[in-house]
């Protein structure tokens, strides 16, 4: 990258095009995919409102403020909302995601947005803006230098979230182009995200997703006021993508390219499991063998091809793998993942326990489990699972799956997401009467003024 600053940054392109989007525009297939991100946040945000890491973030702030942290009764101030309600949206990583990143958008925008909304007034129009251009700008901030954020250690989700948040509550507020593009490089310096959860199972990605939403409220004030931040502060020399890729000379083009008119927001990707992202097609899978009537004690060897992009994360070191830490350890583990399932039958809320990760016929065959890598797949264009077992009989069973389904070459239907909204609120213990009075507000949730109070339950 060349040390002269260019005539219109990177951030002044994004700032522009946010700003200037047409919310009549926006076509239905993506309006409709913005509810439905909407009624799944939502429901993450239930089934999580008991944890124990949802209630260290609660004792761990201040209340009292205007934004509601959903599935509570005390308010508090945006800033903190959205980091509660982003946490409680990614901490059982049964989110929305993007292939082409990965990254995990809803968790970090909507949070932030509908805090910032509360707290100044704005209504579901601006909302909804503010979510359609953050949500896009950061499936295409993912795309810029693939993989090479997760390979310098960093989580994508984290780092781009908050850059994207920002931007998603610049448009919300109605910033100018220069507030924006300040905002946007003011968040470059907030901007965190470390990847060694995956030592041990600590918390701290869940934390991620909020704290992306807390920088985008915060950097998007600070620009509002005058605070100057680096116009070049994605392709700077001393960038973003410098700091957090290694590397500042993406393709930037991508940001930019069709904005407005090409879509990636309708083709994110709803999880049918509550885990990993690269687990899910090893999952189905797993499914379609247990189908076959073997048990667990009939397999001597599991062999699964991967793609070299997945194996820190979910394959290496294979012991620890195969006999995770903990019950969060277990979402970043295709061993355990593929034994849970096809012992248990499922991979949902019930599957990663303390109980589960301790269960002798799930670790016996984990422990069986193990990789190879494919040097020809597609990740992270797209996701894949492959399983073959050996059994003590001398068969060889195999399936093989080539995407990742709830996206777009299998996407789950509307009756499937809301099943899966009403399965999480019941596990956070929300009755029918609460989840139907949310449900029936979504038609017109981005025409009126916001009711968030339906949430404080």
């Amino acid at each position: 990258m060349s040390d002269t600053p260019p005539e219109v940054s990177i951030a002044e392109c994004i700032a522009e095009q946010a700003l200037a989007l047409e919310v009549n525009a926006v076509p239905a297939a993506v309006r409709t995919r913005i509810e439905e991100l909407l009624i799944d946040v939502v429901g993450l945000c239930v089934a999580a409102r008991n944890t124990d890491y949802i209630k260290a973030v609660i004792a761990g702030v201040d209340s009292g403020g205007a934004a509601t942290a959903i599935g509570h009764t005390t308010t508090y101030a945006p800033e903190i909302a959205a980091m509660i309600n982003g946490c409680a949206a990614h901490g059982e990583d049964f989110d929305d995601t993007f292939e082409g990143g990965p990254v995990h958008s809803s968790a970090v925008i909507m949070p932030a947005v509908l805090a910032a909304c509360e707290r100044f007034g704005y209504d579901g129009a601006a909302a909804f803006k503010g979510m359609v251009a953050g949500i896009e700008t950061l499936c295409r901030l993912s795309m810029v230098i693939p993989k090479a954020i997760h390979k310098a250690g960093f989580h994508p989700t984290a780092v781009l979230g908050a850059m994207g948040a920002t931007l998603a509550v610049s448009v919300t507020l109605g910033l100018n182009r220069k507030q924006t593009v300040d905002a946007l490089g003011i968040a470059g310096s907030m901007a965190s995200g470390i990847i060694e959860y995956l030592a041990e199972g600590a918390w701290t990605k869940r934390l991620h997703a909020g704290w992306a939403a807390k920088i985008g409220i915060q950097a998007a004030r600070l620009g509002q006021q005058g605070f100057l931040g680096p116009r070049t502060v994605f392709e700077g020399t001393h960038g973003f993508y410098y700091a957090f890729a290694r590397n500042a000379g993406g393709d930037y083009s991508v940001l930019t390219e069709g904005f407005g008119k090409k879509w990636y927001t309708d083709v994110i990707t709803f999880k049918p499991y509550a885990t990993g992202t690269m687990n899910q097609p090893y999952i189905d899978c797993a499914l379609r063998l247990a189908k076959r009537g073997i048990k667990p004690e009939d397999v001597t060897d599991v062999l699964c091809e991967t793609a070299e992009g997945y194996v820190h994360r979910l394959w290496d070191p294979l012991p620890a793998k195969q006999r995770p830490a903990n019950d969060y350890a277990a979402k970043f583990s295709a061993p355990f993942n593929i034994a849970v399932a096809f012992v248990t039958g499922g991979a949902g809320l019930a599957a990663f326990t303390e109980h589960t990760v301790r269960d002798a016929r799930i670790l016996g065959l984990a422990s069986k489990v193990r990789y190879v890598v494919d040097p020809n797949n597609p990740y992270p264009k797209a996701y894949t699972g492959h399983i073959r077992m050996t059994l003590k009989d001398g068969r060889v069973i195999e399936e093989r799956q080539n995407h990742i389904r709830g996206g777009a070459q299998e996407p789950l239907t509307r009756e499937e997401i809301i099943d899966k909204f009403r399965r999480n609120c019941a596990f956070g213990g929300w009755g029918e009467a609460q989840m139907q009075a949310f449900l029936s507000s979504v038609p017109n949730f981005f025409q009126t003024r916001l009711a968030l109070q339906l949430l404080r339950k």
